[in-house]
């Protein structure tokens, strides 16, 4: 399960970001888990609250948003959403494409006391 590490990463971000602050605790984290990265966010959600047991952390609100993925087409220059890698071009059905977004796995929010 490599949501437990992603969420160690988060901890550290968060951390590192109070301390930086100055900041008695952490109320809120938004997270940014594009549709494409190969991170499940509920697990990944659970997994924070869990590591954020006995720290700064505890008892925040941990939340995501879940960006589409974006890609061009190669073939026809067609910019268009995408919601798996193996899907086509809409336009021509290509599969020649270069994904523009929605690989992202990012802190976007924290919120402090």
């Amino acid at each position: 399960m490599h949501e437990l590490t992603l969420a160690e990463s988060v901890m550290e971000i968060v951390e590192k970001a109070a301390e930086k602050a100055g900041v008695a605790r952490v109320t809120r984290v938004r997270l940014s888990i594009g549709a494409l990265s190969h991170v499940e966010s509920d697990t990944l959600l659970y997994c924070c609250e869990v590591v954020s047991r006995g720290g700064i952390a505890e008892g925040a609100r941990f939340e995501a948003d879940r960006p589409s993925g974006k890609a061009r087409c190669h073939a026809c220059e067609q910019d268009f959403l995408l919601d798996h890698l193996a899907q086509g071009c809409p336009l021509c059905s290509k599969h020649d494409f270069q994904v523009l977004d929605g690989e992202q796995m990012r802190v976007v929010e924290i919120g402090f006391i």
